[in-house]
């Protein structure tokens, strides 16, 4: 199987997914069917190491299967964006910690909540961790967990931040989402009640960020060198941008047969509404041609044994919450014509994906003011330091 073919299989797949997104929706939860699926078909194993049975991929051939399920289910893009890319996240630990979740099964999937929330006790060999953390998608379909959390030096004082990597025997899935978008996330909390972590399964927050991570050890892939910060984002506004695909083809669909209330005449014909149109599409292709061109950078910087310059990185960051920022702009202007039908409530493509869109814009990586400010001051000359470069 090559990275083609994972993506030809998800094209095949789209149908049938983009069919069970209400059901996702009502159940707050993808279908284990849908998650079946994009195991067979390949896909969490795209960013996977090599030795594990992954492709260490192209990071772009990663996003272009991304933007395909965004575009199906907006959801089912969201949960499948942070499945796979905790994959990715997992090669850069101890190499033990990979086996030990992968060598039992190598089709075992890791959800995440890296928000430092929990209390952490140091031991001699490891940490005992306890608390909730919240907003963990797709925790219904994996079985382990990567938490952050502060540990902190004898007098209370924040000493480093770190990830934690619990099995599903660990922690509890406590079911509390319930929201406007994005509702078949199953962003749910996570539960941890005074478990030990061992020391090889927690990586600190500057090991992450150093140009050799303890993964590296047997993961020689170029892929494992890229930055977190450019991956996750990148993971959270790629399938936004599907979503918006998925808006506008609902949008034409439905205007090219629409007669208006109001005189009687087709939508179509309104050249207003083919202003909308083209400016809708124009926003959602430079959203995609910008992501797609900077990961593109990044991922040559690092094959050729390269550390990505700050300037790559804060330019990265730039496009990336301006796209996000481009697709709600895109899906709020066809609304804005689609008429009263496009508010009904029920299966109706272009309303939950104008909902999907604006929830994802609240997640903290398309936050435009922080992450512009980080590309401004690069460019005056001023030293930026961020997790999410």
């Amino acid at each position: 199987m090559s990275e083609q073919d994972v993506l030809a299989s998800l094209r095949r797949l789209a149908p049938a997914i983009r069919e069970r997104a209400h059901d996702a929706e009502a159940r707050c939860r993808v279908s284990d069917t849908t998650i079946k699926e994009l195991t067979e078909a390949g896909f969490f194993r795209l960013l996977q190491p090599r030795q594990f049975g992954g492709f260490g991929a192209d990071p772009v051939s990663f996003f272009v299967c991304l933007r395909e399920l965004g575009r199906a289910c907006g959801s089912t893009g969201w949960v499948a964006g942070v499945l796979g890319t905790n994959a990715w996240q997992l090669a850069l630990f101890e190499p033990q910690a990979q086996e030990d979740v992968w060598g039992p099964d190598p089709d075992t999937r890791i959800c995440v909540s890296l928000a430092p929330m929990g209390k952490v006790t140091r031991l001699a060999d490891g940490y005992r961790l306890s608390g909730k953390w919240s907003f963990s998608s797709g925790s219904d379909h994996a079985g382990w967990a990567m938490l952050g959390a502060i540990v902190r030096d004898d007098d209370g004082n924040p000493a480093e931040m770190r990830t934690f990597l619990l099995p599903a025997s660990d922690y509890r899935v406590h079911p509390v989402w319930d929201t406007v978008g994005l509702r078949g996330t199953g962003s749910n909390d996570i539960i941890v009640e005074d478990v030990f972590v061992p020391a090889h399964r927690t990586l600190a927050a500057e090991q992450i960020a150093s140009w050799k991570r303890p993964g590296h050890a047997v993961n020689s892939e170029p892929v494992y060198r890229l930055p977190l910060g450019s991956v996750f984002t990148t993971s959270i506004t790629t399938p936004i941008v599907g979503m918006a695909e998925a808006a506008y083809e609902a949008y034409m669909t439905a205007m090219r047969t629409r007669i208006r209330a109001s005189g009687g005449a087709p939508v179509a014909e309104d050249p207003f509404a083919q202003v909308r149109a083209g400016r809708a599409a124009s926003e959602i292709d430079a959203a995609w041609l910008q992501l797609s061109r900077n990961v593109a950078d990044l991922y040559e910087c690092v094959k050729r044994g390269e550390q990505p310059p700050m300037r790559l990185r804060t330019r990265l960051r730039r496009d990336q919450v301006l796209a996000t920022e481009r697709a709600v702009r895109a899906v709020d202007l066809l609304m804005e014509n689609a008429g009263g039908g496009a508010m009904r409530t029920g299966d109706n493509v272009l309303q939950r994906a104008w909902r999907d869109v604006h929830t994802g814009r609240g997640h903290i990586t398309n936050d435009p003011e922080k992450a512009l400010v980080l590309f401004g001051r690069e460019a005056f000359g001023f030293d930026v330091s961020d997790p999410m470069l």
